[in-house]
């Protein structure tokens, strides 16, 4: 054929079919400057087709899907007034809708109260204290999430049961959870909330673009220069929750000519205390994103955030301690000076710098490639009490003498219920109970003047520090690479998928924070002359926290007790395919990586000489391999039904791999990956006036391990233990709605709730370990590491309850938001099946046995029944108030909120533990017959009372 005719043929055809095809388009924009909107969510009203628009505001909807006619376009974006138009679509035509304006919506201020809850319930720091998947749900606009993200986070409350851990957390498409818990680490971006508005949140196993997920779901914050709100962003905010002020001062400038925009901001969050005395806030925070548009098809952006902190933390108490002190109540400080100084400050400097990609290679297919760096500490400190010196004993041998009484004030001997320990009244010491009551009453604070006086009595004898103050420090470097393409196969087929790479290196050791008055400290450990005799060894060895360098004197800023490191990697790649269809949309994903753990011992310890501390470890590897699906089929008049499916197996965190990595190599027996099945079925229904969802669900997680620490007063096993679990299995099983209605234009009713059965599944493995069982050897063999257990090494955990917070609450509530810019809010909750968590060495064979390992005399089973029921915290009933209202003054929007939680000072229990101490029937027995009550009751964490946050602000 001749080219001539060939060439306006093929243009001819070309545009016939271009032209055939139904196409809705449009620009979005801002009503005060014409700025474009990236990232604006616009859909068809009954569908689930949707689209978001690119960095200069453009969307493009089109496809065979799109469904004719009359039809409601959706416009919507967080920090936005969302608006309906009314457009009409024919088959084979572009729609252009030209420009669209979106106006700021000045009454939104209120929405970012859950991330200010955030940082108060997204954990002080304690090893004991539970988590929260709050953080997770910030974004999202369900029903009932949202009722989770901001009125049930005070009490811990878990959706469908599962630890935050379970929940991903992304900043510009890069995970940001630990290695070392699997948790978040929220206060490593701490008090940016001015530009961390852009969020999505993909629901639990749902479809997602960056990466496989997990169960809880995944947020992604988008950080990015280009998706700022144009304009500044002065606050000032007052509280009686965490801090006591915060100021907060941030500017984006928008797209500028040549493709720059740049985003700047700082904050400071401070207070001498929260709820609970002396919980000290001293935080600062910067952040800097900058971002270069190349052209159409490439930007660079930069990212970089340093958010240092302190906080002053508190601890869990038995119920004892709260009758005599009340909720607010903290242990962990003394007046040193006049001033209240905390013990336990918790100290977080890890900043965070990314480098991220973004390339449209055409229309359909975008690429976007990051990498990042992050280091930094976290450090905790604590008092020693363990200062020795060592001498010379007459017959030539090594001796360590000294250590000192548990300066804690909550210490059991300290309390009434020690001198009121003895079932006799005739042996009731009432006196010295009274004595003790008054006292604890009056005062019950940490005695610095004690310590430092301990230690210069000491430095008068020629003596080391008996007390220090102590610092466990984790210093991490981190380096993270990942790609992420999205690729628009067909008008109803799109393509996930990403290749992440994460490498880090943590060192893990104990500093000399403050020696208190003294000017040196011994690092040996003074216990060894007990375990020495027992085992009948020269202490010499075992005492040294690092036989390389034995009787080291140590002073501030020195390492000591425990120094190594981890060296972790992980990859993963990850595929993801979406389909839409007019009466179905479904998805199908799968992941295939690996991490890798290695322990280097820096330190030789002295009771696991060799490789058992020292040097490299064993290479540990775990699979991680997942699947899942879904789809959600599309029924007539805005009714959906929602199914998804998920197969996961995950390596276990850092923290529950090891028995105890700060002195020995050894791995908890029959380590293996986390297997996790989960399935849900639900029901959706919308409309302009109803939103409302109702999901039934079931998941079953298999093979978790768990470390835990702790002291037993018990003879077959007084010692501190390290106690392994594994082969721990779970259920959680439940429905969760949310429904909420626009009865009029400014009266919103809403209603939201779970009901969930989260129980153990397995009698977990258990074993318990302690430097006193590996005493009991002869030091140039060095090879008996087996542990202690009892009959079949098993704790009898089945068809106990998940810890974690209520298992069940639902919420009723109503919102007005008036024309003139005020709004008011009323919610009342309750909350109901929340349980503390079990001890396990109570559920083993050794229960039941007596010192000598034989069944005890007197064993009922029915009392024994009694003793080991597990205490449910009952239920109860908080209520919430929010309020604002905005001005539009000139080009300026001024404003303030205000929340209320807990108005009438509800009293409540958050989550609590078992005390292991006491390990045995007859121990326990002891306990419970005790006239002044048990001496090692339960731990509880107790909720706040009446709280409030005001918030001022200016916007331009």
């Amino acid at each position: 054929m001749n080219k001539s005719i060939f060439l306006p043929l093929f243009l001819f055809f070309s545009g016939l079919v271009f032209s055939q095809q139904t196409l809705v388009t449009g620009v979005i924009v801002q009503d005060a400057d014409e700025q474009p909107i990236p990232d604006v969510e616009i859909s068809i009203e009954g569908t689930v087709l949707s689209v978001k628009t690119n960095n200069k505001g453009v969307f493009n909807l089109k496809g065979d899907e799109l469904p004719l006619g009359e039809q409601v376009l959706l416009v919507d974006k967080e920090g936005f007034v969302s608006k309906r138009y009314p457009i009409i679509i024919n088959e084979g035509e572009t729609l252009d809708l030209g420009t669209l304006y979106l106006k700021v919506d000045i009454s939104e201020e209120t929405e970012q109260i859950g991330v200010i809850s955030l940082s108060d319930n997204e954990l002080a720091g304690d090893d004991n204290v539970l988590f929260n998947v709050s953080g997770l749900l910030q974004s999202t606009r369900d029903v009932f999430l949202r009722a989770a993200a901001y009125d049930f986070s005070a009490t811990f409350f878990n959706p469908r049961g599962y630890d935050n851990a379970r929940g991903k957390v992304l900043i510009n498409g890069m995970e940001m959870n630990k290695f070392s818990t699997g948790r978040p680490q929220w206060t490593q971006w701490g008090g940016l909330n001015d530009i961390q508005r852009n969020r999505t949140l993909s629901m639990n196993t749902h479809a997602n673009e960056f990466q496989f997920g997990d169960l809880a779901g995944t947020t992604n914050i988008d950080m990015r220069a280009s998706g700022q709100r144009k304009g500044g962003r002065v606050s000032y905010a007052t509280s009686n929750r965490s801090y006591r002020g915060r100021v907060m001062g941030s500017y984006n400038s928008g797209i500028l000519s040549g493709g720059w925009s740049y985003s700047v901001l700082m904050s400071r969050r401070f207070g001498d205390e929260g709820f609970q005395d002396a919980t000290l806030y001293d935080a600062n925070s910067f952040s800097a994103s900058v971002e270069k548009q190349f052209n159409d098809k490439h930007s660079l952006n930069f990212t970089g955030f340093y958010t240092p902190n302190r906080r002053g933390l508190s601890n869990a108490i038995t119920q004892e301690v709260e009758d005599l002190k009340g909720r607010r109540y903290n242990p962990e400080w003394g007046y040193q000076n006049g001033e209240k100084r905390n013990v336990r400050i918790r100290t977080i400097e890890q900043p965070v710098f990314m480098l991220n990609h973004y390339w449209d290679i055409n229309e359909d297919i975008s690429l976007n490639t990051n990498v990042g760096y992050q280091f930094g500490t976290i450090g905790t400190t604590r008092v020693d009490n363990g200062g020795t010196r060592k001498v010379e004993t007459s017959d030539g041998q090594v001796a360590y003498l000294g250590g000192a009484r548990n300066p804690t004030p909550i210490y059991y001997q300290n309390l009434p219920s020690y001198y009121l320990r003895f079932p006799n009244p005739s042996t009731t010491d009432y006196a010295n109970a009274y004595l003790a009551q008054q006292e604890f009453i009056n005062d019950g604070q940490f005695d610095w003047n004690a310590v430092y006086t301990a230690n210069q009595n000491a430095l008068q004898t020629g003596g080391n520090s008996i007390y220090i103050l102590k610092e466990d420090v984790e210093d991490e470097n981190m380096i993270s690479f990942n790609s992420i393409l999205n690729a628009k196969l067909k008008d109803n087929i799109t393509l996930n998928a990403s290749l992440d790479y994460r490498n880090s290196k943590i060192e893990n050791y104990a500093q000399v924070n403050d020696l208190l008055g003294g000017q040196q400290f011994l690092d040996v450990d003074f216990f060894a002359d007990e375990d020495a005799q027992a085992a009948g060894v020269d202490p010499f060895a075992l005492a040294q926290s690092d036989v390389r360098n034995p009787d080291r004197l140590v002073v501030e800023g020195d390492r000591y007790e425990y120094n190594f490191e981890y060296d972790v990697q992980e990859y993963n790649a990850f595929a993801q395919a979406q389909f839409q269809y007019s009466w179905v949309d479904f998805y199908a994903g799968a992941n295939f990586g690996q991490t890798t753990y290695q322990r280097t011992g820096l330190y030789e310890n002295g009771y696991y000489l060799g490789d058992l501390s020292f040097g490299k470890g064993e290479k540990l590897e775990f699979d991680n391999i997942a699947a899942k699906a879904g789809a959600v089929f599309k029924v007539e008049g805005g009714h959906y039904i929602d199914a998804n499916v998920a197969y996961m197996e995950q390596a276990p965190t850092l923290r529950n791999s090891y028995v105890n990595p700060r002195i020995n190599h050894l791995i908890v027996d029959n380590l293996k990956e986390v297997v996790s099945s989960h399935a849900d079925l639900g029901y959706v229904y919308r409309s302009p006036i109803i939103q409302a969802r109702l999901t039934g669900f079931y998941t079953k997680v298999e093979d978790e391990t768990n470390v835990g620490f702790y002291f037993s007063q018990d003879d077959a096993t007084s010692n501190f233990l390290q106690e392994t679990m594994n082969g721990i299995d779970r259920v959680h099983l439940g429905a969760e709605f949310g429904i909420e209605a626009q009865v009029t234009p400014t009266i919103k009713l809403k209603a939201a709730g779970t009901w969930g059965q989260h129980t153990y599944d397995s009698n977990p493995n258990l074993e318990l370990y302690s430097q006193q069982l590996f005493a009991q050897f002869d030091p140039e063999v060095n090879t008996n590491t087996d542990p202690l257990t009892f009959g079949d090494g098993t704790a009898a955990l089945k068809d106990y309850k998940v810890e974690g917070g209520p298992q069940q609450a639902y919420q009723f509530g109503f919102e007005y938001r008036d024309p003139n810019f005020w709004n008011i809010g009323i919610t009342a909750n309750h909350f109901s099946h929340a349980y503390v968590s079990p001890s396990a060495i109570q559920r083993s064979q050794g229960f039941a046995n007596d010192s000598d390992g034989l069944p005890v005399n007197n064993f009922d089973p029915d009392i024994a029944k009694e003793l080991l029921e597990q205490e449910d915290f009952g239920s109860y009933m908080l209520f919430n108030a929010i309020g604002g209202k905005s001005w539009k003054v000139g080009d300026y929007y001024i404003g303030f909120f205000a929340v209320i939680n807990n108005i009438f000072g509800e009293d409540y229990i958050t989550g609590g533990f078992e005390q292991g101490r006491i390990g045995s029937y007859q121990g326990l027995l002891e306990e419970s017959n005790r006239p002044g009550g048990p001496l090692f009751g339960n731990r509880y964490f107790f909720g706040r009372g009446t709280t409030y946050y005001l918030n001022f602000y200016v916007r331009f």
